[in-house]
């Protein structure tokens, strides 16, 4: 059985992959990243015939939707990841996972057998039949589109498909099943497609409400102090400079939830700094000052008001973008830039006065030596060094765990580049591929922050970047931990195990001997951290840079505040039982507490 289509011969025909790759390129994809295998190597092969879209072949799988997922974060653009059946298919789930609950537009190409062998024993079969699993059931839930290209004149009505779900809201991940043989299909050359209207995401939001307009005005024209709380989809609707109108309206207080910490300047008097678990104290302050907070362009997850419950309970709450708020209050949905420039407009004209605030801790700056050669080199000294460095232009990405809690909290953004921390899923190792796919797609210095444990689950795509030249700066903060469980473990669960501390790895000297051109340094303080993210910005590649942390630094996290508050009380903070959960390798030294903003 064959799914090739007759068609008469005199008909101008092309085959699918060639179409496919085609128009790609026609709406503005650059690159299309994932893993090669038997049945998805049509498509690679229309990709490197084609010339038009760059092929990127990751070390896995998920890395490969993550470097899809950074490529569209800092792009705007769609992005695409292709990968062949089986495991490389069922590697790609976390991935889109995370793009679907961060509203990435993702398109995922993913190969299947030819169908001719479907239900019949063929190697990897998912199609349901004969006893398989059906990949739909598989990546339904994780996207907002799913098909099976069971023909090839069925391709350009289902591709249309798929990439309007993938570009509406909510935006997310469209999965196109590809069999072999269709791949191999001739397919018609159909009548040219209109061409994409730019970046812009496809209308399928509602018009404003003209009641909820109005009442939303009306609250806004009547308070003395505002708090702004915005979020990812400020970034993701390039609504930054409406964004700063409507608080130079308002004369706002400006906080950021975690993974927006680039949607508004932290250097702007109004910044009050970021809200939730990782964040500053300062915003609840503001939130019990204010007479209205309004939630720009996010839904506001636990994640981002945590801690902050009490104090919302008594601010009147208005909610501006395109989905429901987890909170209750008055919502005017719609586009988030249409919706920030209409209700600027509703506003008096002249810029008010910002009340005054504490705003956020003021980032440390690097010790200019180490009191200590042997010892760790503290978070926020760290990230000093690191605050230092970076470029104004640069992306940043954040991974999990201790290393991001802190740069969430004492990092501030680059003014004009991403700050981007996966807080969908929240998966170790997103930041490896997401960087690569970012710094590939706009030729910018990017900037990877992970810990170790991060790193040994997906840092191998070190590979990729070496490959490519990717101009990529990868800080890896070395506790020999997987330091926040180990925490978990010692303050939540008596600190009677110690499966999350491991022996001591030098992680840099690995790199250096895997990847002899690479510029790889290990920074034994602040000193010598800032100075070789400076030599790594003048390379034309990347970089790699490890340094030794403190597994039990704790960090600005607000489920360890207590903990954090109770070690810095006299008489505490390094008492006889840290030897008893002492890392396996490390010498004894003192502790820095990272104190809650």
């Amino acid at each position: 059985m064959t799914t090739t289509t007759s068609h008469p011969p005199e008909a101008e025909a092309t085959r699918l992959v060639d179409y496919l790759t085609g128009e790609l390129a026609r709406e503005g994809v650059t690159h299309v990243f994932g893993v090669g295998g038997a049945n998805i190597e049509d498509l690679y092969d229309a990709v490197h015939r084609g010339g038009a879209v760059r092929a990127v072949v990751a070390k896995h799988e998920f890395a490969a939707v993550t470097m899809a997922d950074g490529y569209a974060r800092t792009t705007r653009r769609l992005g695409v990841v292709a990968a062949t059946s089986g495991g490389g298919a069922m590697n790609l789930l976390p991935g889109l996972a995370e793009a679907h609950a961060s509203r990435v537009p993702v398109l995922a190409l993913v190969g299947q057998p030819p169908t001719g062998e479907e239900g019949l024993g063929a190697f990897q079969d998912s199609s349901g039949k004969g006893g398989s699993f059906d990949a739909r059931d598989l990546f339904g839930p994780v996207s907002r589109f799913c098909a099976r290209v069971e023909d090839a004149d069925a391709l350009p009505e289902l591709l249309d498909q798929a990439l309007a779900a993938a570009r509406s809201h909510p935006r997310g991940p469209a999965v196109l099943l590809l069999p072999k043989d269709v791949q191999q299909a001739q397919l018609p050359i159909p009548g040219r497609r209109p061409a994409p209207a730019g970046n812009a995401a496809v209308a399928s939001v509602a018009r404003l409400d003209p009641a909820a307009l109005t009442s939303v005005a009306r609250t806004l024209r009547r308070s003395s102090r505002v708090l702004v709380i915005a979020g990812e989809d400020v970034a993701a609707a390039d609504a930054r400079a409406e964004l700063a109108e409507l608080a130079r309206r308002l004369g706002a207080w400006v906080a950021v939830t975690p993974d927006a910490k680039d949607v508004f300047d932290n250097r702007d008097p109004r910044f009050a700094g970021v809200a939730g678990v990782m964040g500053h104290s300062n915003v609840e302050d503001c939130l019990r000052r204010a007479d209205v907070c309004v939630l720009a362009g996010t839904r506001f997850p636990l994640v981002a008001r945590g801690g902050l419950d009490q104090a919302l309970a008594g601010t009147e709450v208005v909610c501006l973008g395109p989905e429901p708020a987890f909170v209750e209050g008055t919502a005017l949905g719609g586009d988030l830039r249409e919706v920030l420039r209409t209700v600027a407009d509703r506003l008096p004209p002249l810029s008010r006065a910002c009340p005054r605030h504490a705003a956020p801790l003021p980032p440390l700056t690097p010790s200019p030596a180490p009191r200590n050669p042997a010892r760790t080199v503290p978070y926020p000294q760290a990230l000093a060094a690191v605050a230092a460095a970076l470029p104004q232009d640069a992306h940043v990405f954040v991974d999990a765990g201790n290393a991001g809690a802190g740069a969430i909290h004492h990092l501030p953004a680059p003014r004009h580049g991403r700050f981007v921390v996966a807080l969908g899923m929240g998966g170790m190792g997103y930041t490896f591929g997401a960087g690569i796919g970012a710094a590939l797609a706009t030729e910018r210095r990017t900037y990877v922050l992970a810990g170790d444990g991060a790193f040994f689950m997906h840092g191998m795509e070190v590979h990729t970047a070496v490959e490519h030249a990717a101009p990529v700066t990868f800080v890896i903060f070395n506790n020999n931990a997987h330091a926040m469980c180990a925490l978990r473990e010692k303050f939540l669960q008596g600190g009677i195990r110690d499966d999350d501390l491991f022996a001591r790895t030098d992680i840099a000297a690995a790199m250096a001997a895997a990847f002899p051109s690479l510029k790889v340094c290990d920074a034994a303080d602040a000193t010598q951290l800032r100075k070789a993210l400076l030599e790594g910005n003048e390379s034309a590649g990347p970089a790699f840079v490890a340094l030794e942390c403190d597994p039990y630094e704790i960090p600005p996290f607000r489920p360890f505040r207590s903990f954090a508050e109770a070690a810095a009380a006299p008489g505490t903070g390094d008492g006889a039982d840290r030897s008893e959960t002492e890392n396996k390798e490390s010498p004894h030294h003192e502790q820095d507490i990272v104190r809650i903003g």
